[in-house]
């Protein structure tokens, strides 16, 4: 690595300000795949103490552009992956992700109050929740909670396994002809549940896109979906709808062009 001076005072802590130099050297002197120095090699170059470093380098891990490997070091990771997010690309929502999808299980509950208020139902209406994660080249990208007013499924048949049930939700959900969607994006953090789905520790970065599904006037379904924001980035095709609207406001369902 080449020469970089010493960190002078800065009005922003100096693990962050080292984290924009390490970024620089990444970007200029390394690939994808390659181990960076070790510790005690990154902190005489820089300057630091091991403990500002390993700052910096937990941040860019958090960031998704370093990944540690037990027995190898700190390597450059790959970039983030695009992620299709709309239904023309995705398709909706059952069979046509059949590919993308995998099904963790689905129940059938009475809905929350905050859960009925996003679905426009009765507090303690049932509905059903499919849970999902999304794969991209065999990689865990995302988890999804699909919540379904059983109402908007009169006709679901009858079913003995939950395996059973969620094909049922989904299959039905195929078929009907939806004719608006709303998206939303925002920056969370993995709570445990996603966390166990996504593979990563809690409190890993994650976007969270909320879309809201229409049809015949009213709203059929509610996905909660959470993107590892480490590994991947949404793309938004000509049919996906992304309303950007004040905190605590509730976006209004679109109809899709």
């Amino acid at each position: 690595m080449g020469t970089t001076g010493q960190l002078s005072a800065v009005p922003e802590p100096k693990y962050w300000h080292l984290r924009t130099v390490l970024l620089r050297a990444i970007d200029t002197e390394f690939s994808t795949g390659q181990v960076l120095p070790n510790e005690r090699e990154l902190s005489a170059r820089f300057g630091v103490a091991r403990a500002t470093l390993r700052q910096a380098l937990d941040q860019l891990e958090l960031e998704g552009r370093l990944v540690r490997r037990r027995g190898i070091g700190t390597l450059i990771a790959a970039p983030r992956v695009g992620v299709p997010v709309n239904r023309q690309e995705e398709g909706w929502p059952g069979v046509g992700r059949s590919q993308a999808w995998r099904t963790v299980d689905c129940t059938s509950a009475p809905a929350s109050a905050q859960l009925a208020k996003g679905l426009g139902i009765t507090e303690g209406a049932t509905v059903h929740t499919v849970r999902r994660v999304r794969l991209v080249e065999g990689r865990v990208m995302a988890s999804e909670s699909l919540h379904v007013p059983a109402a908007a499924l009169p006709h679901l048949p009858g079913f003995r396994a939950e395996s059973d049930r969620a094909r049922s939700v989904l299959r039905q959900l195929e078929r009907l002809d939806v004719d608006g969607e709303s998206r939303s994006v925002e920056l969370g953090v993995a709570e445990a549940d996603e966390a166990v789905l996504l593979e990563r520790p809690p409190g890993t970065p994650v976007l969270v896109m909320t879309t809201q599904y229409a049809a015949a006037g009213r709203l059929v379904a509610l996905a909660v979906a959470t993107y590892r924001a480490d590994t991947c980035k949404l793309t938004f095709g000509g049919t996906g709808l992304v309303e950007v609207t004040p905190v605590g406001a509730t976006p209004e369902v679109r109809t899709a062009s």
